[in-house]
């Protein structure tokens, strides 16, 4: 069973890469007898959808696209695929060495060492693991949310996609259209940044208000993607990370260390709260929110209205 999967699988790879327009299903079917001899159109088409994941999982870049009749082809451009020469030093490997490390789940650990076992065939050098004997401190990025994964691959493969999300202002989730360009952690908290479609700008959303499921759908994205250094940035500016003002907040004493951390000043006020001055941008509201009681906005006027608000859509909930 193992080898006529393989051989399915490798069959399929084949077609797609050897076709310089897009194969529809039933082309394929027609070209791999293992299709063929599928016993249903449904047998067929769950079993293509499941070698086409898994080609994907492999790093095949396989492209969805459609036609002005509304038929969906497939194929797997060359130019998308060909490993270019590596020209990695020792320090470089060890850097990505130390970023296989970093993932935590099952299938993202297979996936980071896979591609470093294709690095290091392709002549990447291999480098001494200081850190594992050196030290006891090993980096983490923790992934809870299950939209983290599809959204993933829909980066990595440029395909639109459709959620259910949640503002933290609002009660009730909205459908969005997104077409997807990167992940960014930032403070524990992944954030997806992309272009959504009926707003028709560029908008970032919080991975933990993705309710459902993330759906995939057809088609080439309608936006250029920007260069990964400007995405960044969107994210940390969404987020919070760009601070154009002050805040001055009252925190219960003992509580609230993340946000001690980042302040500028903090005063005693002997009974039993201290005032922070902390940067103020963009997110810090959300952020507030996440600490409940302990903490309660002074100035500014707006800061403390969008706080409130949150608290209130929150409790309706």
């Amino acid at each position: 069973m193992a080898i006529a999967k393989a051989e399915r699988l490798m069959n399929l790879a084949l077609c797609l890469l050897g076709t310089r327009r897009p194969l529809s299903k039933r082309e394929l079917r027609g070209s791999i007898e293992a299709y063929l001899e599928a016993g249903s159109d449904d047998s067929f088409s769950r079993m293509f959808e499941r070698d086409k994941d898994d080609l994907r999982e492999l790093g095949l870049v396989i492209e969805t696209v459609e036609n002005l009749d509304g038929d969906t082809g497939y194929l797997a451009r060359r130019d998308s695929n060909r490993l270019p020469p590596i020209t990695l030093d020792a320090e470089e490997a060890a850097a990505l060495g130390l970023a296989a490390k970093v993932w935590q789940q099952a299938r993202l650990a297979g996936a980071a060492s896979g591609a470093l076992q294709k690095l290091r065939a392709a002549g990447m050098p291999e480098a001494e693991d200081d850190y594992e004997v050196h030290s006891a401190l090993e980096p983490r990025i923790p992934v809870h949310e299950a939209a983290f994964e599809p959204l993933m691959l829909a980066c990595r493969d440029r395909r639109p996609v459709t959620f259910d999300y949640r503002k933290a202002n609002s009660a009730r989730a909205e459908q969005r259209q997104v077409e997807p360009w990167t992940l960014e952690c930032w403070r524990g908290h992944w954030y997806l940044a992309g272009w959504d479609r009926e707003r028709g700008a560029e908008r970032v959303f919080r991975l933990s208000r993705i309710t459902g499921k993330v759906r995939s759908r057809a088609g080439a994205f309608s936006a250029e993607v920007p260069d990964v250094v400007t995405v960044r940035e969107t994210v940390e500016s969404w987020a919070g990370e760009t601070a154009t003002r002050t805040a001055r907040i009252r925190l219960r004493a003992g509580a609230g260390y993340p946000l001690r951390s980042r302040a500028t000043a903090v005063r005693d006020r002997d009974d039993g709260w201290d005032e922070l001055e902390i940067p103020y941008g963009h997110g810090l509201d959300a952020w507030l929110v996440e600490f409940g009681p302990d903490v309660v906005v002074e100035e500014p006027a707006d800061l403390r209205a969008d706080v409130v608000d949150r608290l209130r859509a929150v409790a309706k909930d």
